[in-house]
């Protein structure tokens, strides 16, 4: 059950990420699942344990603070894959 929510909540992490760096034509379900699922991870590695923003160990989580914070850490990730050249 818990791998549902983490699918879910990826989704939608990913999903807001790709409409902020307006990278939504181009992504579909599961690269925004995959961007999301990611990009939580490393906004609560980067933002919370590198950087030590206290409200970013939420990161990923099912609450406004934990979406806030994932599609920040996936909007990081859309970034460095456009520098990359792997994203447009």
């Amino acid at each position: 059950m818990d791998w549902i929510v983490v699918i879910i909540v990826g989704a939608l992490i990913g999903w807001l990420a790709s409409v902020f760096m307006k990278t939504d034509a181009q992504q579909g379900l599961i690269t925004n699942i995959i961007i999301g699922i990611l990009g939580a991870a490393l906004g609560r590695w980067l933002l919370g344990d590198v950087i030590g923003l206290g409200g970013a160990q939420a990161a990923g989580a099912f609450s406004i603070s934990g979406i806030f914070w994932g599609v920040i850490g996936a909007a990081i990730l859309i970034g460095l894959l456009r520098a990359l050249r792997m994203v447009r």
